[in-house]
Protein backbone atom coordinates (compact mmCIF):
# COMPACT_ATOMS: atom_id res chain seq x y z
CA UNK A 1 0.00 0.00 0.00
CA UNK A 2 1.08 3.57 -0.61
CA UNK A 3 1.73 5.94 2.31
CA UNK A 4 -1.23 8.11 3.18
CA UNK A 5 -1.16 11.59 1.60
CA UNK A 6 0.45 14.23 3.77
CA UNK A 7 -0.47 17.86 4.27
CA UNK A 8 -0.71 19.76 0.99
CA UNK A 9 2.60 21.41 0.19
CA UNK A 10 3.11 24.93 -1.12
CA UNK A 11 6.12 24.44 -3.38
CA UNK A 12 7.89 27.46 -4.84
CA UNK A 13 10.78 25.48 -6.33
CA UNK A 14 11.85 21.91 -7.00
CA UNK A 15 13.31 21.57 -3.50
CA UNK A 16 9.79 22.04 -2.09
CA UNK A 17 8.22 19.30 -4.21
CA UNK A 18 7.88 15.63 -3.41
CA UNK A 19 8.28 12.71 -5.78
CA UNK A 20 7.76 8.98 -5.45
CA UNK A 21 10.88 6.83 -5.80
CA UNK A 22 10.95 3.09 -5.18
CA UNK A 23 8.31 2.95 -2.49
CA UNK A 24 8.57 6.29 -0.70
CA UNK A 25 7.85 9.98 -1.09
CA UNK A 26 11.11 11.97 -1.04
CA UNK A 27 12.09 15.56 -1.91
CA UNK A 28 12.39 15.88 -5.67
CA UNK A 29 15.64 17.86 -5.44
CA UNK A 30 17.43 15.12 -3.49
CA UNK A 31 15.99 12.02 -5.22
CA UNK A 32 18.71 9.85 -6.76
CA UNK A 33 19.09 6.51 -8.52
CA UNK A 34 22.22 4.33 -8.83
CA UNK A 35 24.39 5.01 -11.87
CA UNK A 36 23.94 1.37 -12.96
CA UNK A 37 20.20 1.81 -13.31
CA UNK A 38 19.45 0.60 -16.84
CA UNK A 39 17.35 3.67 -17.47
CA UNK A 40 20.49 5.78 -17.03
CA UNK A 41 22.83 3.40 -18.87
CA UNK A 42 20.62 2.23 -21.75
CA UNK A 43 17.41 4.29 -21.71
CA UNK A 44 15.80 0.94 -20.84
CA UNK A 45 12.41 2.01 -19.56
CA UNK A 46 9.07 3.61 -20.33
CA UNK A 47 7.13 6.62 -19.14
CA UNK A 48 3.64 8.07 -19.08
CA UNK A 49 2.30 11.62 -18.79
CA UNK A 50 -1.15 12.23 -17.28
CA UNK A 51 -2.86 15.64 -17.39
CA UNK A 52 -4.92 16.51 -14.33
CA UNK A 53 -7.77 19.03 -14.46
CA UNK A 54 -9.37 20.30 -11.23
CA UNK A 55 -7.42 17.54 -9.43
CA UNK A 56 -9.01 14.78 -11.55
CA UNK A 57 -6.72 12.71 -13.85
CA UNK A 58 -7.96 13.01 -17.44
CA UNK A 59 -8.60 9.70 -19.24
CA UNK A 60 -6.65 7.79 -16.63
CA UNK A 61 -7.77 4.29 -17.78
CA UNK A 62 -6.34 4.99 -21.24
CA UNK A 63 -3.04 6.24 -19.80
CA UNK A 64 -2.83 3.21 -17.52
CA UNK A 65 -3.52 0.86 -20.43
CA UNK A 66 -0.78 2.47 -22.55
CA UNK A 67 1.71 2.20 -19.67
CA UNK A 68 0.86 -1.48 -19.35
CA UNK A 69 1.30 -2.02 -23.13
CA UNK A 70 4.68 -0.25 -23.18
CA UNK A 71 5.96 -2.28 -20.24
CA UNK A 72 4.81 -5.52 -21.87
CA UNK A 73 6.56 -4.68 -25.15
CA UNK A 74 9.85 -4.19 -23.26
CA UNK A 75 9.20 -7.29 -21.13
CA UNK A 76 9.42 -5.28 -17.92
CA UNK A 77 7.26 -6.64 -15.13
CA UNK A 78 4.54 -4.16 -14.22
CA UNK A 79 5.55 -3.17 -10.66
CA UNK A 80 2.05 -2.18 -9.48
CA UNK A 81 -1.54 -3.16 -10.11
CA UNK A 82 -4.28 -0.82 -11.31
CA UNK A 83 -5.35 0.26 -7.82
CA UNK A 84 -1.77 0.96 -6.72
CA UNK A 85 -1.04 3.10 -9.77
CA UNK A 86 -4.27 5.03 -9.28
CA UNK A 87 -3.46 5.55 -5.59
CA UNK A 88 0.02 6.81 -6.47
CA UNK A 89 -1.36 9.39 -8.90
CA UNK A 90 -3.98 10.49 -6.37
CA UNK A 91 -1.38 10.83 -3.62
CA UNK A 92 0.93 12.94 -5.80
CA UNK A 93 -1.91 15.23 -6.83
CA UNK A 94 -3.19 15.55 -3.26
CA UNK A 95 0.19 16.57 -1.87
CA UNK A 96 0.65 19.50 -4.24
CA UNK A 97 -1.41 22.68 -4.42
CA UNK A 98 -2.09 23.11 -8.13
CA UNK A 99 -5.58 22.48 -9.44
CA UNK A 100 -4.27 21.48 -12.88
CA UNK A 101 -1.23 19.23 -12.87
CA UNK A 102 1.10 17.23 -15.12
CA UNK A 103 1.87 13.82 -13.58
CA UNK A 104 4.95 12.03 -14.90
CA UNK A 105 5.40 8.28 -14.32
CA UNK A 106 8.54 6.32 -15.21
CA UNK A 107 9.55 2.67 -14.87
CA UNK A 108 12.99 1.33 -15.79
CA UNK A 109 14.14 -2.27 -15.85
CA UNK A 110 16.15 -1.61 -12.68
CA UNK A 111 19.74 -1.74 -11.46
CA UNK A 112 22.09 -4.40 -12.86
CA UNK A 113 25.65 -4.82 -14.11
CA UNK A 114 26.23 -3.23 -17.50
CA UNK A 115 25.25 -5.86 -20.05
CA UNK A 116 23.05 -5.30 -23.08
CA UNK A 117 21.06 -8.47 -22.36
CA UNK A 118 18.25 -8.36 -19.83
CA UNK A 119 19.35 -9.24 -16.27
CA UNK A 120 18.81 -12.92 -15.49
CA UNK A 121 17.27 -13.34 -13.03
CA UNK A 122 15.23 -10.19 -13.43
CA UNK A 123 15.87 -7.28 -11.05
CA UNK A 124 13.37 -5.02 -9.30
CA UNK A 125 12.11 -2.26 -11.63
CA UNK A 126 12.83 1.33 -10.64
CA UNK A 127 9.63 3.38 -10.21
CA UNK A 128 9.71 7.16 -10.26
CA UNK A 129 6.80 9.61 -10.30
CA UNK A 130 6.45 13.36 -9.95
CA UNK A 131 3.96 16.13 -10.65
CA UNK A 132 4.22 19.72 -11.86
CA UNK A 133 1.84 22.56 -12.65
CA UNK A 134 0.11 22.02 -15.99
CA UNK A 135 0.89 24.94 -18.32
CA UNK A 136 -1.21 25.04 -21.48
CA UNK A 137 -0.64 27.11 -24.64
CA UNK A 138 -1.58 30.75 -24.24
CA UNK A 139 -4.80 32.08 -25.69
CA UNK A 140 -2.70 34.30 -27.94
CA UNK A 141 -0.94 31.26 -29.40
CA UNK A 142 -4.27 29.51 -29.90
CA UNK A 143 -5.64 32.54 -31.75
CA UNK A 144 -2.55 32.92 -33.95
CA UNK A 145 -1.72 29.25 -34.38
CA UNK A 146 1.70 27.64 -34.20
CA UNK A 147 4.58 27.54 -36.67
CA UNK A 148 6.06 24.15 -37.61
CA UNK A 149 8.90 22.86 -39.77
CA UNK A 150 9.17 19.70 -41.86
CA UNK A 151 11.76 17.06 -40.95
CA UNK A 152 12.63 13.51 -41.98
CA UNK A 153 11.61 11.02 -39.31
CA UNK A 154 14.96 9.50 -38.31
CA UNK A 155 13.87 7.82 -35.08
CA UNK A 156 13.80 4.10 -34.37
CA UNK A 157 10.98 1.86 -35.62
CA UNK A 158 9.27 1.17 -32.30
CA UNK A 159 7.65 4.57 -31.82
CA UNK A 160 4.54 2.80 -30.50
CA UNK A 161 6.46 2.22 -27.24
CA UNK A 162 6.50 5.24 -24.94
CA UNK A 163 10.20 4.76 -24.34
CA UNK A 164 12.41 7.02 -22.23
CA UNK A 165 15.06 6.67 -25.01
CA UNK A 166 14.01 9.97 -26.60
CA UNK A 167 17.16 11.28 -28.28
CA UNK A 168 15.54 11.23 -31.71
CA UNK A 169 12.62 13.25 -30.40
CA UNK A 170 14.99 15.61 -28.58
CA UNK A 171 16.93 16.32 -31.78
CA UNK A 172 13.70 16.87 -33.72
CA UNK A 173 12.36 19.23 -31.08
CA UNK A 174 15.62 21.18 -31.06
CA UNK A 175 15.49 21.50 -34.85
CA UNK A 176 12.06 23.10 -34.44
CA UNK A 177 13.36 25.44 -31.71
CA UNK A 178 16.34 26.41 -33.87
CA UNK A 179 13.90 27.34 -36.65
CA UNK A 180 11.76 29.43 -34.28
CA UNK A 181 8.90 26.90 -34.51
CA UNK A 182 6.71 25.25 -31.88
CA UNK A 183 6.82 21.75 -33.39
CA UNK A 184 8.08 19.72 -36.31
CA UNK A 185 6.08 17.73 -38.87
CA UNK A 186 7.91 14.47 -39.63
CA UNK A 187 7.73 12.15 -42.62
CA UNK A 188 8.99 8.62 -43.24
CA UNK A 189 9.10 7.35 -46.83
CA UNK A 190 7.01 10.31 -47.94
CA UNK A 191 4.25 9.64 -45.41
CA UNK A 192 3.24 11.72 -42.39
CA UNK A 193 4.17 10.25 -39.01
CA UNK A 194 4.05 12.69 -36.06
CA UNK A 195 5.77 15.56 -34.29
CA UNK A 196 8.58 15.44 -31.75
CA UNK A 197 6.06 15.29 -28.89
CA UNK A 198 2.68 15.54 -30.61
CA UNK A 199 0.28 13.60 -32.78
CA UNK A 200 -0.55 15.38 -36.05
CA UNK A 201 -3.87 15.71 -37.88
CA UNK A 202 -4.73 16.86 -41.38
CA UNK A 203 -8.06 18.46 -42.28
CA UNK A 204 -9.13 18.14 -45.92
CA UNK A 205 -12.58 18.77 -47.36
CA UNK A 206 -14.15 18.86 -43.89
CA UNK A 207 -12.69 15.52 -42.75
CA UNK A 208 -10.00 14.83 -40.15
CA UNK A 209 -7.27 12.49 -41.42
CA UNK A 210 -5.06 10.51 -39.03
CA UNK A 211 -1.92 8.44 -39.76
CA UNK A 212 -2.36 4.71 -39.09
CA UNK A 213 -1.76 3.48 -35.57
CA UNK A 214 1.31 1.33 -36.11
CA UNK A 215 4.96 1.11 -35.03
CA UNK A 216 5.81 4.44 -36.70
CA UNK A 217 3.84 6.62 -34.28
CA UNK A 218 2.96 6.73 -30.61
CA UNK A 219 -0.77 6.35 -30.25
CA UNK A 220 -1.44 9.45 -28.19
CA UNK A 221 -4.30 9.33 -25.73
CA UNK A 222 -5.81 12.17 -27.71
CA UNK A 223 -5.92 9.85 -30.76
CA UNK A 224 -8.93 8.06 -29.33
CA UNK A 225 -10.34 11.26 -27.87
CA UNK A 226 -10.24 13.14 -31.19
CA UNK A 227 -12.00 10.28 -32.98
CA UNK A 228 -14.70 10.47 -30.28
CA UNK A 229 -14.97 14.25 -30.58
CA UNK A 230 -15.33 13.97 -34.35
CA UNK A 231 -18.08 11.36 -34.00
CA UNK A 232 -19.94 13.51 -31.45
CA UNK A 233 -19.75 16.60 -33.71
CA UNK A 234 -20.50 14.87 -37.02
CA UNK A 235 -17.00 15.41 -38.42
CA UNK A 236 -15.77 12.62 -40.73
CA UNK A 237 -12.69 10.86 -39.29
CA UNK A 238 -10.44 8.73 -41.48
CA UNK A 239 -7.36 6.67 -40.58
CA UNK A 240 -5.07 6.13 -43.57
CA UNK A 241 -1.55 6.86 -44.84
CA UNK A 242 -1.17 10.59 -45.54
CA UNK A 243 1.14 11.80 -48.30
CA UNK A 244 3.42 14.76 -47.73
CA UNK A 245 1.68 16.54 -50.60
CA UNK A 246 -1.63 16.19 -48.72
CA UNK A 247 -0.10 17.79 -45.65
CA UNK A 248 1.32 20.66 -47.66
CA UNK A 249 -2.03 21.32 -49.35
CA UNK A 250 -4.18 20.78 -46.22
CA UNK A 251 -7.10 22.99 -45.30
CA UNK A 252 -5.97 22.79 -41.66
CA UNK A 253 -3.15 21.16 -39.68
CA UNK A 254 -3.50 20.33 -36.00
CA UNK A 255 -1.24 18.98 -33.29
CA UNK A 256 -2.32 17.33 -30.06
CA UNK A 257 -0.66 16.24 -26.82
CA UNK A 258 -1.26 16.19 -23.07
CA UNK A 259 0.20 19.69 -22.67
CA UNK A 260 -0.93 21.23 -25.97
CA UNK A 261 -4.44 19.72 -26.00
CA UNK A 262 -5.45 20.61 -29.60
CA UNK A 263 -3.38 23.37 -31.19
CA UNK A 264 -3.62 24.64 -34.79
CA UNK A 265 -0.55 24.83 -37.03
CA UNK A 266 -0.98 27.90 -39.20
CA UNK A 267 2.48 28.06 -40.80
CA UNK A 268 4.55 25.17 -42.14
CA UNK A 269 8.08 25.83 -43.38
CA UNK A 270 7.34 29.55 -43.46
CA UNK A 271 4.25 29.16 -45.65
CA UNK A 272 0.67 29.68 -44.48
CA UNK A 273 -1.54 26.62 -44.00
CA UNK A 274 -4.97 26.69 -45.62
CA UNK A 275 -6.62 28.43 -48.53
CA UNK A 276 -8.30 31.72 -49.34
CA UNK A 277 -9.45 33.87 -46.44
CA UNK A 278 -8.65 31.02 -44.05
CA UNK A 279 -4.99 30.88 -45.12
CA UNK A 280 -2.62 31.18 -42.17
CA UNK A 281 -5.43 31.22 -39.59
CA UNK A 282 -6.88 28.63 -37.20
CA UNK A 283 -9.64 26.80 -39.05
CA UNK A 284 -13.21 25.91 -38.11
CA UNK A 285 -12.65 22.15 -37.63
CA UNK A 286 -9.81 22.74 -35.20
CA UNK A 287 -11.90 25.26 -33.30
CA UNK A 288 -14.78 22.80 -33.01
CA UNK A 289 -12.46 20.07 -31.77
CA UNK A 290 -10.87 22.41 -29.24
CA UNK A 291 -14.31 23.35 -27.92
CA UNK A 292 -15.22 19.67 -27.67
CA UNK A 293 -12.00 18.98 -25.80
CA UNK A 294 -12.87 21.64 -23.23
CA UNK A 295 -16.28 20.05 -22.73
CA UNK A 296 -14.68 16.64 -22.30
CA UNK A 297 -12.42 18.00 -19.55
CA UNK A 298 -15.43 19.08 -17.47
CA UNK A 299 -16.97 15.61 -17.84
CA UNK A 300 -13.88 13.71 -16.67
Amino acid sequence: MLPAPTTVLNPTAAHDQLCWLNGAFVPLATATVPVLDRGFIFGDGVYEVVPVYARAPFRWPEHRARLRRSLAKLRITDPMDNDQWASLVEALVTQHPWSDQFVYLQVTRGVAKRDHAFPDPAVQPTVFAMTSPLTLPSEDLRRRGAHAVSLPDERWLHCDIKSIALLGNVLARQAAVDAGAVECVMYRDGMLTEGSSSNLWVVRDGAVLAPPRDHRILEGIRYGLISELCAADGIPFMVRPILRSEVESADELLMSSATKEILPITQLDGRPVGHGEQSGKPGPIGQRLHAGYQRAKTQA
